[in-house]
């Protein structure tokens, strides 16, 4: 199962002063309880900045609540594949190809078809 991303401040509040409490790691508690360690992480990274900005201990500006955007590398696609055949002829084109080229192997397979 997969872990779980922490869904709010509220959650990330909850789930860092129990793993403080356990006295155990913060991402060896969250691996045990089923939370993504790299999402409470990155909570207490975010939570413990706002101190500094606000000058006053775990105070949080009263008309914000924070909100964790957790960007993902997106796993690359595999490049397009296009097979064109006329006649006896194919051709496999893989990728990104230009307009032109293309165009020049569309003519070259149409005058041998």
């Amino acid at each position: 199962m997969e872990p779980r991303k922490i869904r709010n401040e509220n959650d990330a509040r909850r789930c860092l002063a129990a793993a403080e409490t356990s006295g155990r790691p913060r991402a060896a508690w969250a691996r045990e309880h089923g939370v993504d360690p790299r999402s409470l992480h990155a909570w207490h990274v975010n939570l413990t900045r706002w101190p500094r900005v606000t000058g006053i201990q775990g105070a949080v500006p009263p008309t914000k609540s924070l909100r964790l955007v957790e960007l993902v590398v997106a796993k690359p696609c595999a490049p397009a594949a296009y097979r064109v055949r006329c006649g006896v002829f194919e051709v496999e084109v893989v990728g990104d190809i230009d307009e032109e080229r293309l165009g020049r192997l569309l003519r070259v397979m149409a005058s041998s078809c």
